[in-house]
């Protein structure tokens, strides 16, 4: 089964990242580099969150939309990057989010169909 693990960073991560950007990406990487050792990892990207802001395109139920500068949705976490994994269940997807090594939170969600 395919599952998105949907990364969403927090201040905590931002400082980390600002302070020591290598080091964070080190972590990054080998967490990633078990993903694909294990022959688990699909794909993923991570997204711009620094010097670009996201835009909004709100469509309402009459065709027309807006568009607004910034997230969809705000607070303290922000949309970062996905990976895809190719595992047996959900247990299994969950586990490379627990074992994430930098302070974010993960949203585990399965593809449509692949159950």
């Amino acid at each position: 089964m395919k599952f998105a693990l949907v990364i969403f960073e927090k201040d905590e991560s931002r400082r980390r990242i600002q302070t020591d950007r290598a080091a964070y990406r080190k972590e990054y990487e080998g967490w990633i580099g078990g993903l694909a050792a294990a022959g688990k990892l699909v794909g993923g990207e991570a997204l711009e969150t620094e010097r670009i802001a996201p835009a909004t395109v709100r469509t309402a139920a009459d065709g027309t939309s807006t568009v607004t500068d910034g997230p969809a949705h705000t607070g303290e976490e922000t949309l970062g990057g996905w990976f895809v994994v190719d595992v047996a269940d959900r247990e299994e997807a969950v586990e490379p989010a627990r074992n994430l090594p930098t302070p974010e939170t993960v949203e585990i969600r399965p593809f449509l169909g692949s159950a």
